[in-house]
């Protein structure tokens, strides 16, 4: 008998391992936006909500102010900035405040979060608080996701890192059609058809380059993608379609009907080989440039200027210079992007 069983052990031992199959469950598809009212990036909008978005911005700027203060009475919204702004701040704040909402302003350096409180943890105070959304600027990537994620609250991005910054995609996206498409609020594949729009500068660092990059070709514009190797890497032009890359400054210029000039973000370049006088000299906006090349294009820039570096004191003050009328859009647009956070209704605008 111990001899059988000595034989079953060792046929045991060597035949093969009898394994059950394993079925994982399928991966669920991803629930972002969990709330309708957030703006993560310009891909959550479909061309009928842009156009919905701009056709807002257009009535909510010319409404009488008073009916336009009882729009969001008294709701509560909460800007959560842990980067220093200007434009996009305060042009959040006074949208807000033109559709009756109260605001609030949190930064890092007056706040718990100097004191090491997580992103969650401020976000689930500011809701407990009573804040019905939340505009939030933050130095990291996916910044947005996370905190829309804990809080299930409308969440803006006001800008995350090197990532996104959709609504000023949206409000470059309504300086272009006021200039080259007569103020038109309904978008298609084909509004831009024709139209070149060259970004010069740090596209590697810039989420507003990255925000207009998936956007604008969805219209039908041709955009193109010009800086140093350092400032521009190569699978940039990876991104979508549309996207073309040219290194040579002047003939990108040349057959451009929109420049968009960026900042040399100062604190980003360290480690990168980066002469900025030759950056100057191969790519810097003057007005001789602009008039042999682009004697009609439309100048634009997100802000801060840096006059001297990117761009000429005279082409940032010139005739073909759409950049105040960047920071003037950027209220309305945002009175749309707040109105839709937080519908009277509701539901979604």
């Amino acid at each position: 008998m111990a001899t059988v069983i000595a034989n079953e052990d060792r046929m045991n031992a060597t035949a093969a391992p009898v394994r059950r199959p394993i079925h994982p469950p399928p991966v669920a598809p991803s629930h972002f936006p969990y709330n309708a009212g957030s703006l993560l990036s310009v891909q959550d909008l479909t061309l009928e909500a842009i156009s919905h978005l701009l056709s807002r911005a257009t009535a909510l700027e010319e409404m009488d102010p008073l009916a336009r203060d009882r729009i969001l009475l008294k709701r509560r919204i909460a800007l959560l900035f842990y980067e220093s702004s200007t434009r996009t701040r305060t042009s959040f704040e006074l949208a807000s405040k033109s559709l009756g909402a109260d605001t609030t302003l949190v930064s890092s350096l007056s706040s718990s979060i100097e004191k090491g409180e997580t992103l969650k943890d401020t976000g689930l105070t500011l809701r407990a608080l009573g804040a019905e959304a939340i505009i939030l600027r933050h130095n990291s990537s996916g910044a947005p996701w996370l905190l829309e994620e804990a809080t299930r609250l409308p969440v803006l991005n006001a800008g995350d890192g090197m990532h996104e910054h959709p609504t000023q995609a949206l409000l470059d996206l309504r300086t272009i059609l006021q200039r080259l498409r007569h103020s038109i609020d309904t978008v298609a594949e084909d509004t831009l058809s024709g139209v070149t729009i060259t970004i010069v500068g740090d596209i590697l660092h810039s989420r507003v380059a990255r925000s207009n990059m998936l956007l604008l070709p969805r219209l039908g514009a041709q955009v193109v993608l010009c800086g140093p190797p350092p400032l521009l890497p190569e699978l940039a032009a990876g991104v979508g379609p549309g996207i073309a890359i040219e290194r040579d400054f002047e003939s990108a210029l040349g057959r451009s009907q929109v420049v968009m000039m960026l900042r040399i973000q100062a604190e980003r370049l360290a480690g990168l080989q980066l002469d900025l006088e030759e950056y100057k000299a191969g790519y810097q906006l003057t007005g001789q440039r602009l008039a042999a090349l682009a004697p009609s294009a439309v100048v634009m820039h997100p802000g801060p200027i840096i006059r001297g570096m990117e761009l000429t004191a005279g082409v940032a003050d010139g005739v073909q210079s759409a950049i105040l009328d960047q920071v003037r859009n950027g209220v309305a647009i945002r009175m749309a992007v707040v109105e839709r956070a937080l519908p009277m209704n509701g539901g979604r605008a």
